[in-house]
């Protein structure tokens, strides 16, 4: 829950609060001092939201002020992934990196993936090997021991949600930049990573096949 933010009355009966009791002190609304105590209102009602406001950056998931310093200091925004086009984007791949603890299952990378915004599968490859291979399975050579398939949607979505956009963002947003810039840079260094792309999403959120993908 978020601190409230007191309006220039409250504020003013809070200052009231605090002075003396006696006939000099008057707490008539045409009195001079309650003029006076008036004019002074508003400035604790701009700092008071102002705190609150840093309340909310103080937490990476909901910082909007504060955001390009959150990005600063995970070294973001990255290069290979380009600028994030709306604010939830933004905030979703600081909030990836800071609660990032490290792994190497595939249960990690797909929870990685999940939490910028993507849902993914992975599969991963081995060499064929006498005695192991079955009437089917692909001949993988020695070098797709390091390979490993990220599969996900051909676009993924991002909507705009009431009081998390910023000006200028855009209603909806799609893009795989940024998906795989963060796990090619937290992907083991030995291996290769393959990133598939067979099904589009649609505006309702289902996903067909995308068979143009595929060719």
């Amino acid at each position: 829950m978020l601190a409230p933010n007191l309006t220039a009355d409250d504020f003013l009966l809070a200052l009231q609060a605090l002075m003396p009791r006696g006939r000099v002190w008057p707490r008539d609304a045409d009195a001079v001092q309650t003029k006076t105590l008036s004019g002074c209102a508003p400035t604790y009602v701009r700092l008071t939201n102002r705190a609150n406001e840093l309340l909310v950056d103080g937490f990476p998931a909901t910082a909007y002020e504060l955001l390009p310093e959150w990005e600063s200091s995970l070294g973001l925004p990255d290069p290979c992934a380009g600028a994030a086009p709306t604010i939830p984007q933004r905030q979703a791949q600081v909030v990836a990196r800071f609660a990032n603890s490290g792994g190497q299952s595939l249960a990690y990378f797909i929870e990685y993936a999940a939490s910028l915004g993507y849902t993914v599968t992975i599969e991963q490859y081995i060499q064929a090997r006498a005695g192991l291979l079955k009437a089917g399975d692909p001949c993988c050579g020695y070098d797709w021991n390091f390979a490993w398939k990220i599969t996900a949607p051909f676009q993924s979505f991002t909507y705009a949600v009431a009081g998390a956009m910023g000006a200028g963002d855009p209603l909806v947003a799609w893009g795989n930049d940024v998906l795989e810039c963060e796990l090619r840079a937290i992907k083991p260094a030995h291996t290769i990573p393959i990133f598939a792309y067979g099904f589009t999403g649609t505006l309702d959120g289902t996903f067909t096949l995308d068979e143009s993908a595929l060719a």
